[in-house]
């Protein structure tokens, strides 16, 4: 007869068996640590770190501290004095609940804690060793708990082999310690690696001086590179600072979400984040965002995974609504105009370029001064052009007429009307403001034009357009005339009107007027490319979106076009109509300021 298989496992194989869920790595020690001298109600928190928390890590706060009998039960398994009944989850307002942090780091290394309350003049101490408990013993220690953690996982071999380089647990330990500090600016906080200061974060710190103080990189120059917004509607309350689109990131790594002080990942949030930026960015970067959402504890449950850094919400699409809402307005009315960065000179050796005072450098600076004192740009000889269209057999004017002013009254007409701009390479223009110029791409500024008056008119009702003198056919595969039919919705919005041509042909018979310099049934083809990638993807508003995209840079004014006088004007004149004029639909910025201080810097005259 066989012996039973089943054992129960002794209680330090539970709590081995529970770290292995909660503590990861040293900065997961260290996140334990600091949220629960937070929930002790600590103003002060020193955490110092030796060989990136493989050798040694302690915690020290200034908190309520623990008499010798709670010190004791602290490193029990599941023993909190955060929650009491079933129902204190319902409502969890502290950083942690579980009770299991402490018995897990004290399972799998050497722990040593200090803790004496403020109205005794005794401290307590204990020390375990991978399970291995001593008694509580007095000891002198300042009031608040001191928790030192040594050798962590040196009694598991095959956890600490995972253990990265100091850097690398380094930089981890760091992240951590940057949310704790982001969400909590009401606290005084240090961070010490090998005995050197790394940070000294001063208490009740405005947000945006102590996301300065942990990311100097942000701002830069004499520019704030973060925007500001709050909003309190419907029982959630949102602060953030958003970054502007100038110092995207390649992934979400600088996005820090926080629920009433809570670090967490939330993909409706994030999702709510990337729509915010929609338009502003390119499809492959991603915002700086800081993001703190304040609401009521019962609103939704953190107890779902043990790191506590996913929560569910009870009503995730109020969340995501009101989350977009805020960012989205707070975006679109911000200036988001591209600040030039101009290098430094550097000369031949590595260092900064010096010259005599009449050297080469300030020789081509007074001229440059000079010039653009004197200089008034003449105006541009007016020419029409006309363009034999021979599809639709008649002439049409590829320019507008202006009329040519006589060479007498040339000087005349440039005193009275001073032109402040230019267009180089007939592709970028020259725009003179009151304290530097601008430099803007055309094809970009018109895209972003002509996408938000689209966006407009298909709100409104759909897309104006005319039917066509000869109608423009194409032969659609099997597959793409099935597209054809399932969006007929959507062709209509557009003002697109494609019917059966012949047994295999279809014929674009109606077309939108913002389109008239787009090739009707080569623009339909390739919609219908984009409506079959996209048949598993985005619902229909994203996919209006989509098309809409495309529309707007096939009917854009082009890289390399000429452009009069009277369009450049024009083009000018619009974009103060549309509400996002600093970048395009696909998130490239439209505009490039320079600023006259910035270049009286590198011209050396100040």
């Amino acid at each position: 007869m066989t012996m039973g298989q089943i054992v129960v496992l002794d209680q330090n194989m539970i709590n081995m068996i529970a770290a292995g869920e909660v503590i990861e790595r040293p900065a997961s020690v260290v996140k334990e640590l600091v949220e629960n001298s937070i929930d002790a109600g600590a103003k002060r928190i020193t955490v110092s770190i030796e060989d990136g928390g493989r050798k040694s890590i302690s915690v020290c706060d200034d908190g309520l501290g623990m008499d010798a009998g709670d010190l004791a039960r602290a490193f029990e398994p599941h023993s909190t004095s955060k929650i009491k009944t079933s129902s204190d989850l319902l409502g969890i307002s502290t950083l942690g609940f579980r009770g299991e942090a402490l018995a897990s780091i004290a399972a799998v290394a050497q722990v040593k804690a200090v803790s004496r309350i403020r109205d005794s003049d005794q401290a307590s101490c204990i020390e375990i060793d991978c399970g291995s408990k001593n008694e509580v013993s007095p000891c002198s220690g300042d009031y608040g708990t001191t928790v030192q953690v040594r050798d962590i996982f040196y009694k598991l071999p095959a956890r600490r082999k995972f253990l990265r380089t100091a850097n690398t647990e380094m930089g981890h330990i760091t992240e951590q310690f940057t949310r704790i500090a982001l969400a909590n600016i009401s606290l005084d906080l240090t961070l010490m690696h090998n005995g050197r200061e790394l940070y000294r974060l001063a208490a009740e710190q405005s947000l945006r001086t102590r996301v300065n103080e942990l990311f100097p990189m942000l701002s830069s120059g004499s520019f704030d590179n973060l925007i500001e917004t709050e909003n309190d509607e419907r029982g959630i309350r949102v602060i953030a600072l958003l970054g502007k689109p100038s110092i995207s990131r390649t992934s979400n790594k600088f996005q820090y979400i926080f629920l009433n002080g809570r670090f967490i990942r939330d993909k409706f949030i994030s999702h709510a984040i990337k729509e915010a930026y929609r338009g502003m960015l390119e499809p492959n970067r991603f915002g700086v965002v800081f993001l703190f959402v304040e609401m009521p504890y019962q609103d939704y449950d953190v107890n779902v995974h043990p790191t506590k850094t996913e929560v569910r919400f009870f009503n995730a699409n109020l969340v995501h609504s009101e989350i977009l809402g805020c960012l989205r307005e707070r975006l679109l009315g911000a200036n988001l105009q591209t600040q030039a960065k101009l290098p430094t000179r550097v000369g031949p050796t590595g260092g900064r370029q010096t010259r005599g005072p009449r050297g080469r450098d300030q020789q081509i600076a007074d001229a440059m001064a000079e010039f653009f004192k004197r200089h008034r740009p003449a105006s541009t000889q007016q020419r029409m052009e006309q363009a034999w269209d021979k599809t639709a057999g008649r002439s049409s004017a590829v320019r507008g007429q202006i009329a040519k002013p006589a060479p007498d009254n040339v000087a005349a007409q440039t005193q009275t009307h001073e032109r402040r701009f230019l267009q180089i390479h007939d592709s970028f223009i020259v725009e003179q403001t009151d304290d530097g110029f601008v430099i803007i791409d055309q094809h970009a500024l018109h895209e972003r034009i002509l996408y938000e008056t689209m966006c407009r008119r298909v709100d409104e009702s759909k897309l104006e357009s005319q039917r066509l003198l000869i109608p423009e056919s194409f032969e659609p595969t099997a597959s793409q005339a099935e597209t054809l039919q399932a969006n007929s919705e959507l062709m209509e919005k557009l003002g697109i009107e494609v019917v059966p041509f012949g047994p295999k042909s279809y014929a674009v018979q109606a077309f939108p007027t913002l389109l008239a310099n787009v090739a009707p049934a080569d623009f339909v083809q390739d919609m219908l490319d984009l409506l079959e990638s996209r048949s598993s993807g985005p619902d229909a508003g994203n996919l209006l979106d989509e098309v809409l995209n495309m529309a707007a840079c096939k009917a854009a004014i082009k890289a390399g076009q000429k452009l009069s006088d009277g369009e450049i004007e024009h083009l000018l004149a619009d974009r103060e109509r549309v509400e996002s004029a600093s970048h395009c639909p696909h998130g490239r910025p439209t505009t490039i300021w320079f600023s006259i201080s910035d270049l009286e810097k590198q011209f050396k005259r100040t």
